[in-house]
């Protein structure tokens, strides 16, 4: 099943892919998002509604939104690629690295990547995003993956010298408009195991990254377990699981993505996310 968020002139509806439309849960559930769908498990309500159900809307030409817009947290996980720890030249952790992403920096499926007007070096980053499905605290790697609702693609756009100011990473992954995240929620069901998946980025249509999820350093089960040490995950929470290497910034020469672009990130079993970069107005 793919679930997508996506605009309404009466505000933000969610639903359900069917052929080339949209079956639009809002007015069909008692549920306000996507999230709160997932956090109440409506996950098979929702399946049940849009196979008795034809579309509303037509999927092309609508404002697809982040498949979860308002997650109560984004944990993005670093240096999670041999090849991309090696590229950086830093040393490979014990423990995955970890920073924030807010919420207000992502944007949806075919919508603008914003190069901020403080920078010329909007880089990208093709990664998996997982969605948390149920609450969970000290979650073992065994059952980790019980606690996934779904997995989407997701471009960790970086602004590249912002990032570097210091050792934290926060200020260069959070300008608004460079979290591409979408096109949408495929849920779990559907991907038993996401570490057959194979994850490529394309600039102009050519490819800079490609990789298979089992190729990670920190699995996902691992990345669950770990973070849930610390903090309680809660449905709709997002983590996005680290890039492979290729990145433009370690590029002879850099490599930094520029208005007009087109960026993509495709995924097996998920499909394309694809975004052109605008300059900031």
């Amino acid at each position: 099943m793919r679930l997508v968020s996506f605009a309404k002139t009466t505000g933000q509806g969610f639903g359900v892919i069917k052929n080339d439309g949209i079956v639009d849960l809002t007015g069909r559930t008692r549920y306000s998002s996507l999230r709160a769908l997932i956090a109440a498990g409506g996950l098979e309500e929702a399946a049940k509604i849009a196979a008795a159900s034809e579309p509303d809307v037509a999927l092309e030409g609508t404002h697809l939104l982040p498949p979860i817009p308002d997650p109560g947290k984004i944990i993005c996980v670093g240096l999670n690629y041999h090849a991309h720890v090696a590229e950086t030249g830093r040393k490979l952790t014990e423990k995955p690295a970890l920073f924030n992403r807010f919420a207000e920096s992502q944007i949806g499926h075919l919508q603008p990547m914003i190069k901020p007007r403080e920078s010329d070096q909007l880089d990208y980053e093709g990664e998996l995003a997982i969605v948390i499905g149920k609450a969970g605290r000290r979650i073992s790697e065994q059952d980790a993956l019980g606690y996934v609702a779904g997995y989407a693609c997701y471009n960790d756009g970086s602004v590249r010298d912002w990032q570097y100011h210091t050792t934290q990473f926060l200020p260069g992954k959070n300008f608004n408009g460079t979290g591409a995240f979408g096109p949408w929620l495929v849920s779990s069901d559907e991907i038993p195991d996401p570490s057959a998946l194979r994850l490529t980025t394309r600039l102009n249509g050519n490819v800079m990254q490609t990789a298979t999820v089992d190729m990670m350093i920190t699995s996902i089960a691992a990345q669950i377990a770990y973070i849930s040490t610390f903090t309680t995950l809660e449905p709709g929470d997002v983590i996005v699981t680290g890039t492979p290497g290729g990145v433009g910034s370690k590029r002879t020469p850099p490599l930094f993505m520029k208005a007009g672009d087109v960026i993509e990130v495709e995924i097996d079993r998920i499909g394309i996310l694809r975004n052109t970069v605008a300059n900031e107005r």
